[in-house]
């Protein structure tokens, strides 16, 4: 069961985060686009994974598939490169390599995914490989609006709600050490 800190459902809350930074990030995204981000970001709200991935290596893997998997591998890297260069691009410095290289490597997974598709979904991933920059764009404004809340990140208790550092306020929600909160 996930924490939220509001009572609107899941889907409307990262809707609303997503508006909120195309109008910072001075873009306007389609609904396809807003669509498919907010997906994007309710199916990774748990990825543990997303930062051990060698995401070259996993594309080479997709390319020498086929069928299905090749298709599922080749969403996987595009959708975490997305993730990674938007929401944690500090982690392209950890790897000696540019938030380009995230850049490009996740519009081409989409870009060949939209060549082994058919019609409507082909569109679709032809459309995130040529708007893959915006998107980008978009989560990196989410990022910079959400981190004044950052010390608030919610974390399911994994005790039967008697941690040490709960806060009342916020019942099932865990403060992460060191976490300071502005009156």
């Amino acid at each position: 069961m996930t924490t939220i800190l509001t009572d609107l459902p899941q889907t409307a809350l990262w809707t609303d985060l997503v508006h909120e930074a195309e109008q910072g990030a001075a873009t306007r995204l389609d609904e396809e686009l807003e669509s498919y981000l907010v997906f994007v970001l309710m199916a990774h709200t748990r990825d543990v994974q997303l930062h051990g991935q060698v995401f070259a290596f996993d594309y080479l893997l997709a390319r020498s598939q086929s069928g299905t998997r090749q298709r599922q591998e080749l969403r996987e890297v595009g959708d975490r490169c997305l993730l990674l260069a938007g929401l944690y691009p500090e982690q392209a410095e950890r790897r000696r390599v540019s938030v380009g290289y995230f850049l490009d490597l996740g519009s081409r997974a989409y870009d060949e995914l939209s060549c082994a598709l058919r019609a409507g979904f082909a569109d679709l991933y032809g459309h995130l490989a040529q708007a893959f920059a915006r998107l980008v764009r978009v989560l990196m404004e989410l990022r910079r609006r959400t981190r004044d809340v950052a010390p608030l990140l919610l974390h399911e208790l994994s005790t039967n709600g008697t941690a040490s550092n709960c806060d009342p306020q916020f019942p099932g929600a865990v403060l992460l050490a060191g976490a300071t909160t502005r009156q």
